[in-house]
């Protein structure tokens, strides 16, 4: 365990003081290969292996898919149409933005998408409604988290090309916990509002306004059904739902809504690219790591290791949480699972724990990393469109990462909720 430990410092060390996740991995993965006296060649084989995946083709597509309708106005257009529904409820406001942020995250795949195109749009309506600044950003930077979790899911493509699991079955399992956060969402957030002194309620919307709203949003939610109902029926794989998306979503901003010009495209696919250049390198050098660390028999050591001295799933669970928790404090949500799951893959086969399930645990484990601070991407982006300090959107965000843990706890004991459609499916 020595060996781990010092590799694992050597690896924060380098992050810490400012390597790239990427070039800190892939330096590191080939530094190990040298001092194993093993063939540095092995590197190339796994940098090349680790990008010709057909499935990570659906990576810059759904990046793709989403930025389109980003810059299309999109987010806008399903905020006003859920909020002509729903607006006039206790703390309707607050509800319109968690099932906003679920429906956009259905069609981007992006916690930093969703934060940020809806909470471009709530955060002036809902502080003009009396709700608290703080409450604002932390809902808004908690519903984003959505995006990694409700299919289609970047992260959980990435699990499945890692830990070699069915796409379809993750994305199968990520419906129930979605459903299950945005529920719990909701109920907090009303009554938050219910017993907030500041809160104003709105009134009901006109028929006129929510046949207005609502068809113009129809078209995007039409596209999310079809790229949704397209993977699990089998029509098209999720690489092909992709690009179908993405080509839905050209159609839907330059032909339906007319909402997008050609420097928006552009704009949309210079953004896309830097995305996906980005998460590739960092499952590039990922590879070589993890290549460097199965040839050093870490994952055997950690899973020996584990197995010898946890004698429960419920720990391991424990200990993994835990850790995943102290590492979400300085480091990014992509970054956390490629660098800990070929470490732990060995152990979660020998403790028989479903890769399924624990893909999904593992993603929620994520998503709270999304939120703390000081490296919680969407508290950065709410603070940006905010203009809020780090500290306030923090403390807004606590709750949420409390109701985040809460359902992590739910799903351990009640494993149906994850496991039942992908094996009714």
């Amino acid at each position: 365990m020595l060996t781990v430990i010092l590799i694992l410092a050597a690896l924060f060390a380098l992050l810490l003081v400012g390597v790239p996740v990427a070039f800190a991995l892939g330096g590191l993965g080939m530094a190990l290969l040298i001092i194993g006296d093993f063939a540095p060649r092995m590197a190339s084989t796994a940098l090349l292996s680790s990008l010709d995946s057909f499935i990570l083709i659906a990576v810059p597509l759904f990046l793709l898919m989403s930025n389109v309708l980003l810059r299309g106005g999109v987010g806008r257009d399903l905020f006003a149409a859920v909020q002509a529904w729903v607006g006039h409820w206790p703390g309707g406001l607050a509800v319109a933005t968690v099932l906003s942020c679920g429906l956009f995250s259905a069609i981007s795949g992006s916690s930093v998408a969703t934060a940020g195109t809806i909470g471009s749009v709530a955060i002036p309506e809902m502080t003009k409604r009396g709700y608290p600044r703080s409450f604002v950003f932390g809902l808004l930077a908690a519903g984003g988290t959505l995006g990694i979790l409700i299919p289609p899911s970047i992260i959980l493509i990435v699990y499945g090309v890692i830990t070699e699991t069915s796409i379809l079955g993750l994305f199968l399992a990520g419906i129930g916990p979605g459903l299950l956060l945005m529920a719990l969402f909701i109920v907090y957030s009303m009554l938050y509002a219910r017993f907030s002194p500041k809160y104003q309620t709105m009134p009901r919307a006109g028929w006129e306004e929510r046949r207005s709203t609502g068809l113009r949003a129809l078209p995007t939610m039409g596209l999310a059904a079809l790229v949704i109902a397209g993977i699990y029926a089998g029509w098209f794989t999720p690489t092909e739902a992709s690009a179908i998306g993405f080509i839905g979503a050209l159609f839907l901003t330059f032909v339906v809504l007319r909402s997008i010009d050609l420097k928006g495209l552009q704009a949309a696919v210079m953004d896309s690219m830097r995305a996906s250049a980005a998460i590739l390198l960092i499952v590039a050098g990922a590879k070589v790591f993890g290549k460097a660390i199965a040839l050093w028999r870490i994952p055997q050591d950690v899973s020996g290791f584990i197995t010898a001295n946890v004698d429960t799933v419920g720990l391991f669970i424990v200990a993994v949480g835990c850790a995943l928790l102290l590492m979400g404090l300085f480091m990014e949500a992509l970054s956390m699972m490629l660098i800990m799951m070929p470490v732990l893959a060995g152990a979660v086969a020998a403790l028989g724990i479903d890769p399924i399930w624990f893909g999904i645990f593992f993603v929620l484990m994520v998503e709270c990393a999304l939120i703390t601070p000081p490296v919680g991407l969407n508290l950065y982006v709410i603070q940006a469109i905010g203009r809020a300090t780090l500290g306030e959107v923090a403390r807004g965000a606590a709750p949420f990462v409390g109701i985040m843990l809460l359902t992590v706890f739910i799903i351990y004991w009640f494993e149906d909720i994850v496991l039942w459609l992908p094996r009714v499916l």
